[in-house]
């Protein structure tokens, strides 16, 4: 299926594949991907404290910022997104979030500053999987150049379909939405490599949750060893 493309060939897939479903896509997300769970399990790594600047990655709809503004003490959050109805609704979801919570129609470029300072957290969560191969370089060596130094990137996205029963259902779901040839990296694995090309320091497999259209995996990269030091530790084996 054929992504968007910007006039620098940065390109991305419509939320569900076809801008036409974006506004179901909230529904279809909590439905078919367990999204109570591997959501709760990124916020609890990410901890977000009131020090934090927290750029978030293809932050479609706003359904992460929002739980994110749930945990309180409030933090400062900027989501970047290409999609423009995604972002539209999720600045109408911000309305009842604190200023500090605001959202940019656009790529990601790593060099994203909210009230001048520049992130040292970094989150994205379904996106790459979408994007072709040469933006997930793109986007995790922008995310690695934007960090600061102590900074750490967490991602919860289709990572390694381990089993054949998870790759069937990756190919019945995710694939047969948005295409195989952006998606079959994902399925492969190919996201470690990709982060340690990019430059990070540790990159560590905390969770992998079983869904109904595959496994999502929630990975965190450090940008130092100090910073992979901190939160929780790799946690092996699918979650149920």
């Amino acid at each position: 299926m054929s992504g968007q493309r910007d006039e620098d060939g940065k390109g991305y897939t419509p939320l569900l594949g076809i801008a036409a479903l974006t506004p179901f896509y909230d529904a279809v997300i909590a439905i078919f991907t367990r999204e109570g769970r591997w959501r709760s399990l990124l916020i609890a790594e990410l901890s977000p404290k009131p020090e934090d600047v927290i750029v978030d990655i293809g932050s479609g709809t706003g359904r992460l910022a929002e739980q994110i503004w749930r945990v309180p003490p409030f933090t400062t959050y900027l989501g970047v997104d290409p999609d423009e109805q995604a972002v539209a609704m999720a600045r109408r979801r911000a309305r009842r979030m604190s200023e500090s919570f605001t959202f940019r129609t656009g790529f990601f470029t790593g060099s994203e500053l909210i009230a001048g300072r520049s992130p040292n957290r970094i989150v994205t969560s379904l996106v790459l999987h979408q994007t072709p191969l040469a933006e997930k370089r793109r986007i995790l060596h922008a995310a690695y150049e934007g960090l600061q130094p102590d900074g750490v990137l967490l991602i919860a996205d289709y990572g390694l379909q381990k089993t054949r029963f998870m790759q069937l259902l990756f190919r019945l779901t995710v694939q047969a939405l948005d295409g195989v040839q952006d998606t079959q990296p994902n399925a492969d694995g190919v996201l470690p490599t990709l982060l340690n090309e990019a430059g990070f320091a540790a990159v560590d497999e905390l969770a992998r949750v079983d869904t109904l259209t595959g496994t999502i995996t929630i990975l965190k990269a450090a940008k130092t060893p100090t910073s992979a030091a901190t939160g929780l530790h790799p946690a092996p084996g699918s979650v149920q």
